[in-house]
């Protein structure tokens, strides 16, 4: 068989996962092509030439520009781009995404186990509410992370292939609800450590580095930090990604370049800043217990335990007095003569507030 070249544009230093995916392409067609009288000799030949593609990728990353790959005939970069596109994603997906995500899920198993027994208050709308363990809030962070195989089919349909690429935006989508996940889990992290005498304070987070050239002692979180940008990163490339999949104009959807550049971004980043929030971050967190005892012992939505007992317009108005004059709870429930002392440490009770009885 004669021996075409097409020439492929990729920058070298983005895509070298898509370089190395044209090598395993290559070697499978040239053994696929074998089977359908191909010389074995050039078929040996490709098959070589095809693994030293795929292991020299450092030569790769130096070099962007202008890549020759040589073409079987009857093949087109219509037809083989795509196909190392998914290769590509998959093997980022599987190599990096996913053990990073799995990395920080059992992490975060650990400290929530570690922290079982600390309950403290909860929050909603950034107010009090009623109380949860520590471990309660840290497992409300996990994500499941169901493995992806690596068995490649046909498309089904040849040309929904070429005219669009919707696998690859609803991957892309998958990683951008990841994105959103993290930067949910980030926050709330920074939020709990902020701090130290200001803030929350219900976290002590590692001190990986001085936060402040002014500012003497002060430590930020930085490794929060980096996992809100890269979500910010990934949720931009998702709606580039997208914008790319809804132009498939006709035959053929031409935005491939920029698609696989930015899914193969996101995989890396979010398995890449996984894996620096575990390391740096998760597992050095500690629990203020002091601190954390103090903010649920003055909370008033403690108030919320004694509803199914006086009501709620009563509890609410024991909250309110306590909030307006300053006093705890029991001192305001047992000025206005809703209960007393022994009944308000009977009802109020935080362990007990914790769940369903």
């Amino acid at each position: 068989f004669l021996m075409v070249l097409s020439t492929v544009r990729v920058a070298a230093m983005n895509l070298v996962q898509v370089i190395r995916a044209f090598g395993i392409l290559k070697r499978a067609a040239a053994e696929v092509n074998q089977d359908y009288g191909l010389d074995p000799k050039i078929a040996n030949a490709i098959v070589k030439a095809a693994d030293e593609f795929r292991r020299f990728d450092h030569f790769f990353r130096a070099a962007c520009g202008t890549l020759l790959i040589s073409e079987l005939p009857s093949q087109s970069s219509n037809d083989t781009f795509p196909t190392a596109m998914h290769i590509a994603a998959a093997q980022e997906v599987n190599e990096v995404l996913l053990p990073g995500l799995k990395k920080l899920q059992n992490a975060l198993e650990a400290k929530s186990k570690e922290f079982s027994q600390i309950i403290k208050i909860g929050r909603t709308h950034t107010q009090d509410a009623v109380p949860l363990t520590l471990g309660q809030c840290l497992i409300g962070f996990m994500f499941l992370t169901a493995p992806v195989g690596l068995p490649f089919v046909t498309a089904p349909n040849k040309f929904e292939a070429l005219a669009a690429h919707d696998a690859l935006v609803e991957l892309s989508g998958a990683m951008n609800t990841v994105a959103c996940s993290l930067m949910k889990i980030a926050n709330d992290i920074r939020f709990l450590g902020s701090g130290p005498r200001s803030g929350l304070g219900e976290l002590i987070l590692p001190e990986n580095e001085p936060g402040s050239s002014i500012m003497p002692g002060k430590v930020n979180p930085t490794q929060c930090e980096a996992v809100t940008m890269v979500a910010a990163q990934v949720m931009g490339n998702h709606v580039a990604v997208t914008v790319g999949g809804s132009n498939g104009h006709f035959e053929l959807n031409v935005f491939k370049p920029m698609m696989i550049k930015n899914v193969l971004n996101s995989a890396r980043l979010l398995g890449d800043v996984c894996v620096s929030f575990t390391d740096n971050c998760v597992v050095g967190i500690q629990a203020n217990t002091d601190r954390i005892n103090k903010l649920m012992s003055e909370s008033l939505m403690l108030v919320t335990a004694l509803n199914p007992h006086i009501g709620y317009d009563k509890a609410a108005k024991i909250a309110k007095t306590a909030h307006k004059e300053g006093t705890t709870l029991k001192e305001a429930a047992i000025k206005l003569g809703f209960l007393t002392s022994d009944q308000f440490d009977q009802w109020v009770k935080p362990k007990d507030m914790l769940g369903p009885q």
